[in-house]
């Protein structure tokens, strides 16, 4: 994350927390409005452990997870007898 990004996301977390004191003002100490004060709170923290301390980036690991999927026909064969619900064919042999 850039240092923009950061600076958007401390904004974003303000602006939650100034909405959740405005609902504070109005329904009191709900449980609902607790909720998202300590959703609030959680999100500030880790927004501040993300910048001090950032995980890898997802760019250098994409490549290894890609998993090559051929076009061609499977053997229906191996599907035989499987539970096919939402598979889109029968595991009951062809009658075309």
């Amino acid at each position: 994350m850039t240092r923009g990004d950061m600076a958007e996301l401390r904004f974003a977390v303000g602006q939650l927390r100034q909405c959740v004191e405005t609902l504070r003002s109005h329904y009191g100490d709900a449980n609902s409005v607790r909720r998202l004060e300590n959703d609030v709170e959680r999100l500030a923290i880790d927004a501040e452990d993300i910048e001090q301390a950032p995980p890898p980036e997802l760019s250098a690991r994409r490549s290894q997870d890609v998993i090559y999927v051929p076009d061609s026909k499977s053997d229906e064969a191996a599907w035989m007898g499987a539970q096919d619900e939402g598979l889109g064919f029968h595991s009951r042999p062809r009658t075309t």
